[in-house]
């Protein structure tokens, strides 16, 4: 029999076979049900923070999550005003509704700006953290703009060390891609090794429903990069492999539907082992569009309000005016990973896939917001930000992935064999 030589080892050819049919593209595809919960943890409160809550604490935070293996714990930003970075500890994680009986993650670096002030370097209005990723022992940070009326910002990735009180060594801002920043500005995540080669790099940006939509993507976006291009190459190469421009919305912006409307918030991607999934998280409303103050007095919704020229809209969660879809639902975009392998290879064009799913993420609460995700391959573990499941504080959810009949982590084929 033909042998094949891979390293000092020779595999017999139907081995071979056999590995090339259980490729990284024939994986199963994540189905809801095989996200399995596993309970919640706190952040730290009160002023065990170093400052005042209002300033460096996790109230009306806990967005941009970062996984760090090196000691299993999460990089987040804190409250919304000040956008501070800190790593918390990962505790044991228990199933209750009763919050009081949730463990409390250990502040392991306190909030830090870990810009030191170069935020303001990206020409944004009211920049704020987005997408934050742990790679090569470097945190790579990006920055976007929360209303850029004028579509001025064309930077927003940063690079630093992992530890948030070494000063003087960020670099950046640095553009990526060549869109808009808003599409690869608001999460990030790493490719599973059995995907990389096929994707040509090791790690996914994206971002979508941001502010100015007619900047944003009209749907999830991601493109493929690789970290350690960042303050080498200028552009950072990126390749759009999903992404929805106003010209191919993934669906009409003003119109109740299972996909895309005003009320869509995305803040999170994760690229499961084992599987050929990428799950987009956030937020999305599925009630008719509607624009005006809200109200939550159903008997004045459709009524004039401001002068006649808008109407009340029916949504007791919010007295803003702006875009309503009530009712909101925490969100899950579920792609298949052979779709955007397609576009990354030039047979489709990345606004012609959609979602082969679109799941409602029941949290135990009744929360209906994603404030972002992140996840530990070692594990399979995804970890989910719910605002405002502890008062002002986030809650972290805790899911696990478990694909359906116990499936293990698929191999890629090896790519250093010769035929003897």
């Amino acid at each position: 029999m033909s042998k094949i030589k891979s390293g000092f080892f020779f595999v017999p050819l139907l081995l071979l076979t056999i590995l090339l049919g259980i490729a990284s593209g024939d994986a199963p595809l994540l189905q809801l049900s095989d996200l399995k919960y596993q309970g919640a943890f706190r952040l730290p409160g009160g002023n065990n923070l170093g400052g005042p809550t209002d300033v460096n604490g996790f109230g009306y935070g806990g967005t941009s999550l970062a996984y760090n293996p090196a000691r299993n714990s999460l990089y987040l930003v804190g409250h919304d005003w000040y956008q501070l970075t800190a790593e918390v500890s990962i505790p044991q994680v228990v199933n209750s509704n009763n919050v009081s009986a949730l463990n409390t993650a250990a502040l392991l670096q306190p909030l830090t700006d870990a810009l030191e002030g170069k935020s303001g370097l990206i020409n944004a209005y009211h920049p704020k953290i987005g997408a934050q990723l742990t790679y090569n022992n470097q945190l790579y940070v990006a920055a976007w703009s929360y209303y850029d009326a004028s579509g001025s910002q064309t930077q927003s990735q940063f690079v630093r060390p992992l530890a948030l009180s070494a000063t003087g060594q960020v670099k950046g801002p640095y553009t990526v891609g060549d869109h808009y920043p808003g599409w690869v500005d608001r999460y990030a995540t790493l490719i599973p090794p059995e995907w990389q080669s096929a994707f040509g790099g090791p790690a996914l940006t994206g971002g979508g429903g941001g502010s100015i939509v007619s900047l944003q993507s009209w749907g999830p976006s991601v493109s493929v990069f690789n970290p350690s291009d960042v303050g080498v190459k200028s552009p950072v190469p990126a390749t759009l492999v999903v992404g929805y421009p106003s010209s191919n919305p993934l669906h009409d912006f003003s119109s109740a539907n299972p996909y895309f409307n005003a009320a869509t918030s995305i803040g999170g991607v994760v690229f499961p082992a084992g599987a050929r999934s990428v799950l987009f998280f956030g937020t999305h409303g599925l009630g008719a569009y509607c624009y005006g103050p809200g109200t939550s007095d159903p008997n004045q919704a459709g009524q004039p309000a401001d002068g006649g020229v808008d109407v009340w809209c029916y949504d007791p969660a919010s007295g803003s005016k702006g875009s309503h879809n009530y009712p909101y639902v925490a969100y899950i975009w579920a792609y298949d990973a052979n779709d955007l392998l397609a576009v990354k290879n030039g047979q489709k064009q990345p606004w012609e896939i959609k979602p082969y799913g679109t799941w409602t993420l029941d949290f135990p609460d009744g929360g209906t917001a994603i404030n972002g995700a992140a996840y530990d391959p070692t594990t399979q573990r995804i970890y989910i930000s719910e605002p405002f499941g502890d008062g002002d504080l986030s809650l972290i959810r805790v899911y696990t992935v478990q694909i359906s009949g116990g499936s293990p982590t698929i191999p890629a084929p090896p790519t250093n064999f010769r035929i003897r």
